[in-house]
């Protein structure tokens, strides 16, 4: 496995790659690595011929500067665990190699960009679309590979490669979980242990709550997940939408469509830390 800090290396290895007529995978991160992410390298090293891990801790996509101070930054132990999935090489530059000038590019593509996370986390997505444009034009992948955990980005993402007009295929990976049912995230590691303690109550939430919708109306379920996940000390639900899976709009009725997602956002302990995650109604 190498590991490439600059871009023209990255490059002319790449170069050398395609000439062989290779395939070549990426998975984009910002680090902090854990099973999820091993779980999409694997996939990437079983359905390419190289895999190019990105390692890039992405200030354009943070709308709060908190948030990207305590983000947490473990490239050696990252290393470790690609080496370990097969990866072939790890892209992980400075921000001055992937923004040597400020990125004054605006990506918006309603409604996807424009609900939920979009409408809570203002710039967040055109800053996720700066990044990933950018890596796809350095790498030019033949596959790219996204958790659905963060399950509002792939639609995004395929939004972007649509408008760019990138012959490129966007992988969906399942969403890997803790034992409890904790969606696995890096920003897991800041819970404190007592934080760590309540965090599952999100998906037990939404679990039951898909139970809970099958005898009654959209609006009851979701007044009862909010109830439910309000109640615990220490979590506080930012928004909880139940949206058509195509258009991300918000339904009314478990009629209005034949593919229903509930997707929430939940601020977890004092500091806080937030907390992402969804679930499947109808498909």
């Amino acid at each position: 496995m190498k590991l490439f800090r600059s871009i023209v290396e990255l490059q002319n290895e790449l170069f050398e790659v395609r000439k062989e007529g290779k395939s070549v995978g990426l998975v984009p991160t910002m680090g902090a690595l854990h099973e999820g992410h091993a779980s999409l390298v694997n996939r990437s090293v079983a359905e390419n011929d190289v895999t190019v891990v990105s390692v890039f801790l992405n200030p354009t996509q943070f709308n709060d500067q908190g948030d990207l101070d305590r983000y947490p930054r473990t490239l050696d132990a990252d290393c470790a665990l690609l080496e370990q999935c097969g990866a072939d090489y790890v892209f992980a530059p400075s921000v001055e190699e992937m923004y040597p000038t400020k990125d004054n590019r605006h990506f918006e593509f309603p409604p996807v960009t424009t609900v939920m996370e979009g409408a809570h986390r203002p710039g967040h997505f055109n800053g996720v679309c700066q990044v990933v444009s950018r890596l796809f034009y350095i790498v030019r992948p033949d596959r790219a590979y996204f958790g659905e955990k963060d399950w509002q980005q792939i639609a995004v993402v395929k939004a972007l490669v649509r408008y760019l007009g990138l012959k490129l295929q966007i992988v969906e990976c399942d969403t890997i979980r803790e034992a409890d049912g904790l969606a696995k995230s890096s920003r897991n590691t800041l819970l404190a242990p007592d934080e760590r303690a309540i965090a599952p109550k999100i998906y037990s939430a939404l679990k039951a709550g898909k139970e809970y919708g099958a005898t009654h109306t959209l609006k009851e379920t979701h007044d009862k997940v909010v109830a439910d996940i309000n109640a615990v000390d220490g979590l506080e639900v930012e928004y909880f939408s139940i949206v058509d899976g195509n258009t991300l709009q918000e339904v009314e009725s478990w009629d209005d469509s034949q593919y229903i997602a509930g997707c929430i956002t939940v601020y977890c302990g004092k500091t806080p830390i937030r907390l992402i995650d969804h679930i499947t109604f109808k498909e």
